[in-house]
């Protein structure tokens, strides 16, 4: 039989943290080594007691998951963390996996799962909670890159539809009332805003977009 997978549970809930402990220790092959409700004390257990997981919340008083995963990861590499926690912020996630998390898993998810997640970080696998996954995904495909167009003025597009009509100037400041000077100067900051050296290429970028 292999030897249990040790773990320390630091979080600032008393009731939560003692039921992760519960559930765990109620698996054959989990021993819950310690618990500690802050970051500031995790870093001195964990090199203490070198457990095989850490399982992290983000939000504590004091030193913050975050950080206490970070000073964790460099002073025992040996130790896996994992952070459980509720928030679903895309920056958290990615601070966490920057500083040295091998999984970032939601406190909703179920005692089996949880257990499951920690036997995988432990071989060596990495994780996210699928559903957090999934909602980042989501909002990176439709939140490409903005479109160059909607960057400019109600002025300033006025003066590039024209110009994608084919008008001059001069013709686009007597379709709008306004001197030839003051189109050039519009102009000017048009094709700045659409990164394009010339008026046919903002013409052609005016004509994809009508």
């Amino acid at each position: 039989m292999s030897e249990a997978i040790r773990v320390l549970i630091v979080d600032d809930h008393p009731l939560f943290r003692e039921g992760v402990a519960h559930s765990l220790a109620a698996e054959p092959d989990f021993d819950v080594v310690g618990q500690v409700a802050d970051g500031d004390h995790a870093l001195a257990l964990v090199q203490e007691l070198v457990p095989d997981v850490v399982l992290l919340d983000i939000a504590m008083p004091g030193r913050g998951g975050l950080v206490a995963a970070g000073q964790i990861a460099a002073a025992c590499p040996a130790t896996r963390i994992v952070m459980l926690t509720v928030s679903e912020h895309e920056d958290d996630l990615l601070a966490a996996f920057k500083a040295g998390a091998r999984a970032y898993v939601l406190k909703g998810v179920s005692a089996r799962e949880l257990s499951r997640v920690l036997r995988a970080v432990v071989a060596g696998d990495v994780y996210v909670s699928p559903s957090l996954a999934a909602r980042i995904l989501v909002e990176h495909q439709h939140s490409g890159p903005p479109d160059p167009v909607e960057q400019l003025t109600v002025r300033e597009r006025e003066v590039l539809m024209l110009l994608a009509e084919g008008l001059t100037n001069r013709e686009i400041g007597a379709r709008l009332h306004l001197a030839e000077k003051t189109i050039k100067g519009y102009m000017s900051n048009v094709l700045q805003k659409l990164h394009v050296r010339s008026r046919v290429e903002a013409a052609l970028l005016a004509a994809r977009d009508r």
